[in-house]
């Protein structure tokens, strides 16, 4: 029996440095040295601090302010609980919850007539998604800029100008990254 444990434990010691301890710090090292704002969390820094990820959404309530997609991570933008809703489309619950959202949305644009945009009124996957469509920034332009006392025009041209194309030019649609944007405003016109 003696003859088996000592090569099993040899074995289990080795496999644990190599795979528990070699592999890891290789491939960490690798990634700050190839990727190294990936490998940090992709952070968005303004005025030395990190104010967010290009990764994650943040929850955004001011009319001042693009909106964003829904979180199904609870509390809502907590990476550490990426879930999705995993509600069907014919669950009474998402299609309630889809029916407070646009009416929170229809309120909040009284003016606007225009069909809500589904990515606003329902979570992504992961419940974390940091990009709406250009539709969904459309459909909050008005909102925005008579918040901000700026002319449409103003709003979409930032709009425009942080709009990210199809990825590889055929997957998905046009998107715009919601802190980005948000933070480019703020630029713009300050409180």
């Amino acid at each position: 029996m003696r003859s088996h444990l000592l090569p099993a434990a040899r074995l289990l010691a080795l496999l644990t440095l190599v795979t528990g301890l070699a592999y890891p710090l290789a491939m960490t090292g690798l990634a700050q040295a190839l990727f190294p704002t990936q490998a940090q969390g992709s952070l968005v820094v303004q005025g030395g601090r990190p104010v967010g990820s290009r990764l994650i959404g943040q929850p955004f309530d001011s009319p001042r302010y693009f909106w964003g997609r829904l979180s199904a991570s609870a509390p809502a933008f907590d990476a550490a609980a990426s879930t999705g809703s995993n509600l069907g489309p014919l669950n009474p619950a998402l299609v309630a919850a889809a029916r407070a959202r646009i009416a929170a949305l229809r309120a909040a644009e009284p003016g606007n007539d225009t069909a809500v945009p589904v990515d606003l009124v329902t979570a992504s996957a992961s419940g974390l998604d940091p990009h709406i469509s250009l539709a969904s920034a459309r459909f909050q332009v008005a909102r925005v800029a008579g918040a901000r006392g700026l002319a449409l025009s103003e709003i979409w041209r930032v709009v425009e100008g942080h709009g990210e194309p199809r990825a590889l030019g055929v997957l998905g649609e046009p998107v715009v990254n919601v802190l980005e944007l948000n933070l480019a405003l703020d630029a713009l016109s300050p409180e």
